[in-house]
């Protein structure tokens, strides 16, 4: 089986994350890395994770080469993509992890360079956005570039179209209570944002999500419907969304449950799952789904739905650009 060659451009919280799954996958081989950071500082990050521990694979630098075990990573340093030599590595996928090149013009800059397709592991203002088990049927053949939407969207969005889908909704409102990430300090610090600006472990930090809007454009239907806010708390890993809406017509949170627990063993399998223990934010470091719905925490009267979902910021989003890649494949689209 010929697998994806992809190479990685952002060697960062994400980068390192799916580049350690993809050592775990028979389906992807990462052929290239691209950072401005030196090689060294990159493997000694990769091998050493302070959220997912140790990497167990031997890991070692052999001049601008990452080695992992027997196999050797060219690592470039380069700051402008249509530079990197993704032709002649027969590079199939790109995953665009900086967080520099967000619009669809700057990310094809990666196909100038020779690469097939392009996935950006954030969102994007005009890229076209898949949430997998949600809008997979966008994907064609005549898009280049993809972006995965945010954790936060992938978290949202698989439970919101399960409540769509069987009562209509009419608006709702979502906290997201996320982990700090690499935009706060840890100390006070100017930021445009001044709430932000404030330290990240000492404080829980109100701030926006463009998780609510962005559902629209995965959901037209529930475009305008959604709005929300994110809490940023002193937690290094391990975010939880909550869910609120009205919808069309009445039920109980026995019926909700059950039909998130059917999703969750069929066609959302390994994307959403429920629980039904009492879980706290470290219980779900390194889970992959994109969504795990605490059963527990759901609550219904008549027409208005709460419910509460678990998700590793981390590793539940790498995982589905994994398979992002994955559906790239399957669908024969890296053959132009």
């Amino acid at each position: 089986m010929t697998k994806i060659k992809v190479a990685i451009n952002g060697f960062g919280r994400i980068g390192r994350n799916f580049f350690r799954q993809a050592l775990q996958s028979n389906l992807l081989d990462i052929v290239a890395i691209n950072d401005l950071t030196d090689v060294k500082t990159l493997a000694h990050l990769l091998k050493y994770d302070s959220t997912h521990g140790v990497l167990k694979n031997h890991i070692s630098v052999k001049d601008h080469q990452i080695v992992i075990d027997s196999k050797t990573i060219p690592v470039f340093s380069c700051s402008n993509p249509q530079e990197l030599s993704w032709g002649e590595l027969n590079v199939d996928v790109v995953l665009e992890s900086t967080g520099r090149f967000l619009k669809n013009e700057q990310a094809l800059s990666h196909v100038i360079a020779g690469a097939k397709k392009v996935i950006i592991s954030a969102p994007s203002p005009d890229a076209k956005t898949v949430v997998l088990g949600v809008n997979d049927n966008v994907i064609t053949k005549e898009d280049f570039v993809f972006s995965n939407a945010s954790c936060t969207t992938n978290c949202l969005a698989p439970m919101a179209k399960i409540i769509d889908d069987n009562f209509g909704i009419k608006s709702g409102y979502i906290t997201t209570t996320h982990a700090f990430t690499a935009d706060q300090s840890l100390q006070d610090m100017p930021h445009k944002d001044l709430r932000r600006a404030r330290s990240a472990i000492n404080s829980i930090i109100p701030t926006k999500t463009g998780a609510a809007s962005a559902v629209g454009k995965v959901m037209p239907n529930l475009n305008g419907k959604l709005d929300g806010i994110a809490l940023r708390v002193p937690v290094a890993c391990g975010s939880i969304t909550d869910f609120v809406c009205i919808v069309n017509k009445e039920t109980n949170s026995e019926e909700v449950n059950n039909l998130l627990e059917v999703a969750s063993n069929s066609y959302m399998k390994g994307i959403l799952a429920i629980s039904y223990e009492p879980l706290v934010s470290i219980d779900i470091v390194g889970r992959k789904e994109s969504s795990i719905i605490d059963a527990e925490l759901t609550k219904v009267d008549r027409n208005l739905i709460k419910l509460v979902s678990w998700y590793d910021n981390e590793s539940g989003y790498s995982a589905r650009l994994i398979d992002l890649c994955s559906v790239i494949n399957d669908k024969n689209l890296n053959k132009i």
